[in-house]
């Protein structure tokens, strides 16, 4: 009977501090990638590319419900009491159907580049975090036809040895991260709708040098008149296969008897610029201030570094086709 009881207490316990939850499509059953789950007082995480996420209570102590939420569902706020091994989101139909889907256009284009800025300078970079979203505006020049075919992402690498920093051919720090693409339409000047449900990740290591080229040409994005927003998001880092592994959003320090909760900052460095005259970029905290867009500059940001040194925009660049008239 002890025995019995022993572990009956050992299951409840582990029950209480670990919970792996699977997201899942209540239409189709299929998973729901990277979901964002948020804790409502500013924590969150993702579920990874098969819908999972992990909740503990040793690492998130005093959560009492979740919001749980993803680019074309509904979203869903639920008591931790209720949490089971399965969620289901209902998909959004009226957000789905606003996706304008075009044919295939088969006639002659030319490929426009506007260039990303790069930079390895540690202290001219944006510093990733869990709650940050960054989003870059391109505007369209004229009313000819166009359709993304790749974005540039600049990354700074970090190296081993700091006193060889600035030699080219210095060994660099190792990281694994997984970063998440959105695209937007122009919404009185701020990222509106998304412009495509489809999840566009990847994964970016040391070895991929100083920008990343992410091929969006088979997910047919043509870019509106008002032009596009362009975000990227960070998930966290992932294991040798490019699988997220669980993460905690803030590093905890105990001073003088108080928790001061610091962001984890993810590698790679995001690299700023004072190139670019208009303030292009936007940014928000996910999982606080109600995931409202801010644009990048003073006045709006407090104690950033970055803009005090007239740093206003992630240097990002895209590629794409500028269709000729018929």
């Amino acid at each position: 009977m002890l025995k019995q009881i022993t572990f009956l207490f050992l299951l409840l316990a582990s029950f209480n501090c670990y919970s792996q939850t699977t997201i899942i499509d209540s239409q189709t059953n299929y998973p729901v990638s990277y979901a964002t789950i948020s804790f409502g007082d500013g924590q969150g995480v993702f579920a990874d590319d098969e819908g999972q996420f992990l909740f503990t209570e040793k690492m998130y102590p005093g959560i009492d419900s979740l919001f749980v939420s993803a680019l074309g569902f509904k979203d869903v706020h639920i008591a931790i009491v209720n949490l089971k091994e399965t969620l289901l989101l209902e998909p959004h139909v009226d957000q789905l159907d606003e996706v304008v889907v075009k044919a295939k256009i088969d006639r002659k284009y030319k490929e426009e580049t506007i260039e990303p800025f790069l930079d390895d300078d540690y202290y001219k970079c944006w510093l990733p975090t869990i709650e940050s979203e960054i989003a870059v505006y391109f505007k369209n020049p004229d009313n000819k036809l166009k359709k993304l075919s790749e974005v540039h992402f600049p990354i700074a690498l970090e190296s081993i040895d700091w006193e060889k920093r600035d030699k080219a051919n210095a060994e660099k720090k190792p990281f694994s991260t997984l970063f998440k693409v959105n695209i937007y339409s122009n919404e009185n000047g701020y990222p509106g709708k998304p412009l495509t449900f489809q999840n566009m990740v990847f994964r970016v290591t040391e070895k991929n040098g100083d920008a990343y080229v992410l091929d969006v040409t088979d997910k047919d994005i043509y870019i509106p008149e008002s032009g596009i927003f362009v975000s990227l998001q960070v998930l966290g880092y992932t294991d040798e296969a490019g699988k997220l592994l669980p993460n905690k959003k803030y590093k905890e320090i105990k001073s003088r008897g108080v928790i001061v909760r610091i962001p984890t900052n993810f590698r790679p460095l995001l690299p700023f610029t004072d190139e670019i005259p208009a303030s292009n970029t936007y940014i928000k905290r996910v999982f606080v201030n109600r995931n409202q867009w801010i644009q990048f500059k003073e006045g709006n940001v407090e104690d950033s570094s970055l803009l005090t040194a007239g740093l206003n925009n992630y240097g990002m660049g895209i590629t794409f086709k500028v269709y000729k008239d018929e």
